[in-house]
């Protein structure tokens, strides 16, 4: 639900029959494997390792979806590579959209602090412990706005958002007209 969302706004896009299709690529990595078990152990094969990425410059945005810790989602997102990739792609103003504690990430790469961002809420508790993690990390945590955005960051609070985050990011890549048409044209 947090993965798949940027995958198909993003193909909806570039499917477009209309004249305005968009010219945008999804590129999935990995950290360690091509073959990535990912959070309920649903297997996924990714199309490149970070280690096989050149050079930034082929990419206009990067999103994280959230995880499961128990599926070792913080061993991989706290992890140095991947602190640089995330405080790379901020270092040059490009787009970075993070779903639920995907934002966690950003937070443990230092470039969230003094920003403004969110993470997963659980409504069912008064009390966040993500949303305080961030907190730790120097971030601003805006508690009860789904979707948080600052400058080139977007962060959002649970998994229900992925939708709304990956059109966020088409209006980013496109224009605001264009994410609007595939929105209705998604159904949503």
């Amino acid at each position: 639900m947090e993965f798949t969302p940027f995958v198909d706004v993003m193909g909806w896009a570039r499917e477009d029959d209309d004249e305005d299709k968009a010219d945008i690529q999804v590129v999935t990595c990995g950290l360690y494997n091509k073959m990535v078990t990912s959070t309920f152990g649903v297997t996924v094969q990714v199309d490149v390792l970070l280690s096989e990425i050149k050079s930034l410059d082929e990419f206009d945005a990067l999103a994280i979806p959230g995880g499961f810790e128990s599926y070792s989602f913080y061993e991989e997102a706290y992890s140095e590579v991947v602190s640089q990739l995330i405080r790379d792609f901020d270092s040059k103003s490009k787009h970075i959209a993070s779903v639920c504690v995907a934002a966690l990430a950003l937070g443990k790469s230092g470039i969230l602090k003094g920003r403004n961002a969110t993470t997963y809420r659980n409504s069912l508790r008064e009390h966040s412990i993500r949303q305080q993690q961030l907190r730790d990390f120097g971030a601003n945590v805006i508690v009860d706005q789904p979707i948080v955005i600052d400058k080139n960051v977007i962060t959002s609070y649970n998994p229900q958002t992925a939708p709304y985050v990956a059109f966020e990011l088409l209006s980013r890549l496109t224009d605001e007209n264009k994410a609007k048409k595939i929105k209705t044209l998604m159904g949503f």
